[in-house]
């Protein structure tokens, strides 16, 4: 097992102040694509965050289902409103969703974007130019509903190993229920992937993780299911063997049915193992690993409820009928230390016994575990029909914004105003030769309000994903000090931050 530093004790339950509200303005910023479609279009919409022209600004592709994606350049500057301009020539269409990461390791960031049809590697040149390099990487992009998606660098491989999740058959609309198609698995060849294995049993996957659950350096292959679709289905962790297989209940494995759409992950107590919110239809997972002390059984305990968080209904509105959740993320947006978790939601379309008007939520971690909901008072109300999302810095101001991609709605995007707020520390990974972006390492931040410890991870959410510098919270500390666990499992000394600094941890 890693050794992780012990948490600093917090303030018990009955002394504990309610989180900072944190304040946000909604603002008109150029982001215009719509998520379009129907059949084919029901799930999917996401959003890619990254920097695609190295000015330090995070820019954004949105998938636009059946009419075309967009591409947008950042220009907002330092602490102002948010501003972004189309870039011209994108030309993908049928896009469900799309994910950053340096496939060839050149460093020069790439997209994978997934797609009703043949999903498509597109290599970055630079400038926000990109091309397909599905036939020079020996990509064998299928013909599916594709709706979730993963990636991770196996030990020694130069290249990454891919993920893809695909929904029902496309032929089967007139009875759709049973007809899940396989999910795929691209294993790196030489200078590029070999023909993809399929991953059977499949249950319509709506999102997955490569994630050290267990704290012990090796990554499996966690899967989220639409039980609306599947036949005698379930949620899934795979074991990334030469063979891969299935996690069994004799191993520890629970059954778990639920309407699988979104997976966040993040060490909230830093005790050394990831907890995952699973969102789904009126039932939303908080997951904790029970016993924590037994590394070699995925055996989870539901807190959604014990700790407020399950987030199954309108919390206003007036609409009492059961939530749709989709993308799920976890990030500190009151810069308190404490990771918050933003989820977008959304009726699939027009199903009667769900909520029409399902605002997303916004909730805040108290000191003692449970989450406050705050979107309505931190003004991020929404009930536009919401997918994909992400939480990032838009304006390089040390406050978290939100983006939400919304179904034929232009996206939705909350400048973060607040005021007051605790300091802030952004760390950014780069080592040479493969995998220079060190997915799979931990980083970790001690400081006075506490350690802190995140996985960096390349997939989750809803058909959304990020690749950006990674940020930490650090309320009042006047220092701070980062390391990072490499995906190898070598730590690196730990180094004094700032607040307010962006630093960068090199091999």
């Amino acid at each position: 097992m890693r050794k992780v530093l012990p948490l600093l004790l917090l303030a018990s339950p009955a002394l504990a102040d309610e989180p900072v509200t944190p304040q946000f303005a909604k603002e008109t910023t150029g982001l215009a694509t719509p998520y379009m479609g129907d059949w084919q279009y029901m799930v999917g919409g996401g959003a890619a965050v990254f920097d695609c022209d190295a000015d330090a600004r995070p820019d954004v592709f949105i998938a636009g289902g059946e009419g075309p994606a967009g591409l947008y350049r950042n220009l907002s500057e330092p602490g102002g409103t948010l501003k972004f301009a189309p870039v011209e020539g994108v030309s993908e269409t049928g896009v469900t969703g799309a994910y950053p990461l340096d496939i060839d390791s050149d460093g020069v960031t790439d997209l994978a974007v997934l797609r009703v049809g043949e999903n498509h590697l597109m290599r970055g040149l630079g400038d926000c130019r990109f091309e397909n390099a599905n036939a020079a990487w020996g990509f064998d992009g299928g013909d599916a509903w594709s709706t979730a998606f993963a990636a991770t660098w196996e030990t020694g491989a130069a290249w990454p190993t891919l993920a893809v999740g695909n929904y029902i058959d496309r032929k089967e609309e007139a009875f759709p229920w049973g007809s899940c198609t396989d999910n795929w698995l691209h294993r790196p060849a030489d200078k590029g992937f070999a023909p993809p294995l399929p991953l059977k049993p499949s249950f319509c996957a709506l999102s997955m993780l490569f994630t050290d659950w267990a704290n012990n350096g090796t990554r499996d292959l966690r899967v989220s299911n639409d039980r609306e679709y599947y036949k005698g289905g379930q949620e899934q962790l795979w074991h990334m063997e030469a063979e891969p297989r299935l996690w069994t209940d004799k191993e520890g494995w629970k059954r778990l049915r639920i309407w699988g759409m979104g997976i966040a992950a993040r060490d909230l107590d830093a005790n050394g193992f990831n907890e995952y919110f699973l969102t789904s239809m009126a039932d939303n997972k908080l997951q904790v690993l029970v016993p924590p002390k037994d590394q070699t059984l995925p055996q989870y305990a539901d807190q959604a409820f014990k700790r407020g968080a399950t987030a199954h209904r309108p919390f206003t509105g007036g609409d009492l009928r059961p939530s749709t959740a989709w993308h799920a993320q976890f990030e500190d947006v009151n810069n308190d230390g404490l990771a918050d978790v933003f989820v977008v939601k959304g009726n699939v379309s027009k199903m009667p016994d769900f909520a029409q008007k399902d605002p997303n939520n916004l909730m805040l971690q108290r000191a003692d575990g449970t989450f406050l909901e705050v979107a309505e008072t931190a003004g991020a109300l929404s009930f536009a029909n919401g997918r994909g999302g992400a939480v990032a810095d838009f304006n390089a101001d040390g406050k978290l914004d939100l983006l939400v991609v919304n179904r034929r709605e232009a996206p939705e995007i909350w400048r973060n105003v607040s005021e007051g707020l605790g300091g802030f520390v952004s760390v950014r990974l780069s080592q040479a030769g493969a995998n220079r972006d060190a997915i799979g390492a931990w980083v970790e931040l001690r400081s006075e309000a506490g350690l802190q410890r995140r996985e960096i991870t390349v997939g989750g959410g809803h058909m959304s994903g990020q690749l950006v510098p990674w940020h930490f919270g650090i309320g009042t500390a006047d220092s701070a000090e980062v390391r990072v666990i490499w995906p190898d499992g070598q730590a690196s000394d730990w180094v004094a931050a700032q607040p307010g600094e962006a630093i960068t941890l090199k091999r």
